[in-house]
């Protein structure tokens, strides 16, 4: 058994390949079946426009070998390269933030311990990559700067992109358009959306919501991970990849449709806890297992499980929630 995975990533000691063998086996022919889809719709073209077919080729996944490609293309980062050729590079060769620096190189070396490509021994070493798209992109953009969660965003997309122009580019869409004030150092678009799927989640599932709320327990505890790091390092690679090409294309609302069926698919599992070091637990237990390693019929379940989800409905609990912060604040 290989005890590395195909992104470099270490897999842990109680690592079950029996069941990831049979789950794979079977998603191989889903993926081979979607790469001669994938092809046929590409014809060799470097561009696609946005469609009902390709909102529905994208919801059933890309395949790696074109993800980087259509990544670039749905988010608006290729369009944005493009229209600033060498934009990249002087941001490298620039004036410098020493504080900047100082504070990306102190997570260097905690950013993906357990991936292979991201050691000091490495050949090529991923890190210096990462450090000069953090470098860049905080001194790009001045009122984020850097923030921890970013350097984990940053490695998975040089991991699929394996390029450092297009990385920084894909950060710039996830930073600057999809995510709304994720990174900023009031983090106030994070905290508000944290609020937004404890208000979900009383419409939809309002046994979990009102135990939250008799043990007092807060969902930035419990989901301030799923939202900083978009699901990397609490979900299986291959799934936090389905969910990252439904981001591209779709946005933000794809955060909550996970959260809420990670929640609903796992109810009568979190109603079992008692008290509040018992929630916290449950909820790092649903993101283990079958159900989220089967990336295909877990991205199924997304957009059926939750019920309807419109972008007006979240704008609209945004506005509230933001206004209640800002109150407390």
């Amino acid at each position: 058994f290989c005890r590395v995975d195909p992104y470099g990533f270490e897999r842990p000691d109680d690592f079950d390949y029996a069941s990831y063998e049979a789950f794979f086996s079977r998603y191989l022919v889903v993926l081979t079946r979607r790469a001669i889809k994938w092809s046929k719709l590409l014809k060799g073209n470097k561009s696609i426009q946005k469609s009902l077919k390709v909102k529905r080729y994208i919801r059933k996944g890309i395949p790696n070998e074109h993800r980087a490609l259509i990544w670039m293309i749905v988010s608006g980062a290729q369009t944005n390269m493009e229209q600033n050729p060498g934009y990249y590079h002087r941001l490298l060769e620039g004036e410098k933030n020493d504080k900047l620096i100082e504070a990306i190189k102190t997570d260097m070396n905690r950013t993906f311990p357990d991936n292979v490509k991201f050691r000091k021994t490495a050949d090529p070493c991923l890190q210096h990559t990462l450090y000069n798209v953090l470098v860049a992109y905080g001194h790009h953009n001045k009122a984020v700067g850097y923030c921890q969660g970013m350097n984990f965003i940053a490695g998975y997309l040089i991991l699929i992109t394996k390029n450092e122009e297009e990385s920084f580019w894909l950060l710039d869409a996830l930073i600057g358009r999809i995510l709304p004030d994720y990174y900023s150092p009031a983090m106030l678009g994070l905290k508000t959306d944290q609020e937004v799927l404890g208000e979900l989640v009383k419409m939809k599932v309002p046994a979990v919501a009102e135990l939250m709320e008799r043990h007092g327990v807060m969902w930035t505890l419990v989901v301030s991970r799923w939202f900083i790091c978009l699901f990397i390092d609490i979900l299986p690679v291959e799934t936090v990849l389905r969910i990252w090409d439904c981001l591209f294309y779709e946005g933000s609302k794809i955060i909550f449709r996970v959260a809420l069926t990670l929640i609903k698919q796992h109810q009568a599992f979190i109603l079992e806890a008692t008290n509040f070091p018992d929630i916290c637990d449950k909820f790092k237990q649903i993101t283990k297992g079958a159900f989220v390693t089967e990336c295909h019929s877990f991205m199924q379940k997304i957009f059926t499980d939750p019920g309807s989800l419109s972008m007006a409905t979240i704008n609209k609990l945004r506005e509230t929630c933001r206004e209640k912060l800002l109150s407390q604040g």
